[in-house]
């Protein structure tokens, strides 16, 4: 059974700028509410994030990128509001899955966008950030991840990190959740409800690759 906290249901999502009442009738103040929303970059976000996650050359211009701001659960049992990039045509199953999370009451350790950490993928996940966008090649290849592209997405990376079939670890501070056996808050396993609510929306999770596995990460392409 996987370690999450017991929270009340939430009632109301806010999608792209509307509020939508969820399945359970109206919406009560005395219930968490999952609030999420996307927005264009803005100017100044677009100086913080040239030279730092974005840069010429990028497979994407930052006009097809969106900012989400969501809430979701924090390791303490608090609401927490987060923030990612991820490509438009991307935004609403996001927003969606997100509040899929939500609902579970599924935690999350932080979520800022990678511009925070510089840019520097190995920082964020040292962090146990979970982030989206980040314009940078698969490790030890020249060949555009799908980060890149906004449409790849990684949880806990701590919790959930990645491990090659050799048995190389990152972040290091992932190693004793290498186990998979184990349960523990932030942790993803396989059928899980946090596979399944980016299932739904069409992401795959890299903990089902075989060799080398990538326990944080989910992505439009199943890469």
């Amino acid at each position: 059974m996987i370690a999450w906290m017991k929270v009340a249901a939430p009632t109301v999502v806010l999608v792209l700028g509307l509020v939508i009442p969820a399945a359970g009738g109206p919406a009560r103040d005395s219930q968490p509410q999952f609030v999420g929303k996307a927005s264009k970059i803005d100017d100044a976000r677009r100086k913080r994030m040239t030279g730092r996650s974005w840069h010429r050359g990028c497979p994407v211009p930052i006009s097809q990128l969106r900012l989400l701001r969501v809430r979701h659960w924090n390791f303490r049992g608090e609401i927490d509001r987060g923030r990612l990039i991820v490509h438009e045509d991307s935004d609403r199953a996001i927003l969606k899955s997100m509040e899929d999370l939500f609902r579970k009451g599924f935690p999350i350790r932080r979520m800022e966008v990678i511009d925070a950490y510089n840019g520097d993928d190995r920082r964020s996940m040292e962090a146990d950030n979970t982030s989206a966008f980040n314009c940078r090649f698969v490790a030890g290849t020249q060949r555009w991840s799908q980060h890149a592209f906004g449409r790849a997405l990684d949880v806990n990376p701590i919790e959930n990190p990645y491990v090659t079939s050799s048995g190389h670890v990152s972040p290091p501070a992932g190693r004793p959740y290498a186990d998979r056996g184990r349960d523990a808050d932030g942790m993803i396993h396989r059928g899980d409800p946090t596979v399944r609510a980016f299932g739904r929306v069409g992401w795959e999770w890299g903990g089902n690759w075989s060799g080398t596995r990538d326990y944080q990460h989910f992505s439009a392409t199943g890469q």
